[in-house]
């Protein structure tokens, strides 16, 4: 059952890949086979897992920093190739439903703010049904991409909430920075794309190591 406690936090904003959505391991896979598609040297996975969060093709200029920026179209068309063919079988991490229903039974606004494109997300949300749980959402595409703090400043302004009433959610150091950037509280997750000792700079109320983790620890003091 939901305990039902004063509301430190309007507005709760999550990262989707590696944050809702187990997809960490096929993002880097992806960004690998785009990257030899088009002749580049293969980043290793902790190269291709840093870029994660970052605006797609702010991400694959990073992590292919030989490949030519002439061949910048096909390395996006590659990446989406890729992407697309394994779309299917990635899924919510268990236990992600219950969280944000409880949350949305505490009466939190929910947002998601990401360096997919809106395109992306859109089908993301479609595939898994979650839509209706968001009251708003940013994508890379279609503001500044992570650490820029545009993306949350826009949802504090179209969900009419203040930076020490936003908390911010995510699994990497883009995450964190962009919340550090806005003024805004900010907590980690290690099972995503960044091993959670590299948050310490950026002073995460609470890291977690589990969905289940971060759900309580929201609970408690969200």
């Amino acid at each position: 059952m939901t305990r039902l406690r004063p509301r430190h936090f309007d507005l709760i904003a999550f990262d989707w890949d590696g944050t809702l959505f187990d997809s960490t391991r096929s993002i880097v896979l992806c960004i690998q086979r785009a990257v030899a598609d088009v002749g580049g040297t293969v980043p290793s996975d902790q190269a291709a897992s840093y870029v994660i969060g970052m605006g797609l093709m702010q991400a694959l200029a990073h992590a292919a920093p030989d490949v030519p920026e002439s061949k910048y179209a096909e390395l996006g068309s590659r990446y989406r190739h890729h992407y697309a063919s394994h779309q299917n079988d990635l899924a919510l991490f268990d236990g992600v439903l219950p969280l944000l229903a409880d949350l949305k039974a505490r009466h939190h606004c929910l947002a998601v703010a990401t360096g997919k494109s809106r395109r992306g997300l859109d089908e993301a949300l479609r595939s898994v049904e979650l839509k209706s749980l968001f009251d708003g959402s940013r994508t890379a595409d279609e503001t500044a991409g992570k650490p820029d703090p545009r993306m949350l400043l826009e949802l504090m302004g179209e969900l009419g909430t203040t930076p020490d009433r936003t908390l911010m959610v995510g699994d990497t150091t883009h995450d964190l920075q962009m919340a550090l950037n806005a003024h805004c509280p900010r907590v980690g997750v290690s099972y995503g794309a960044h091993a959670p000792e590299t948050f310490h700079d950026l002073k995460p109320l609470f890291v977690a190591h589990s969905v289940p983790q971060l759900h309580q620890w929201l609970l408690d003091h969200a």
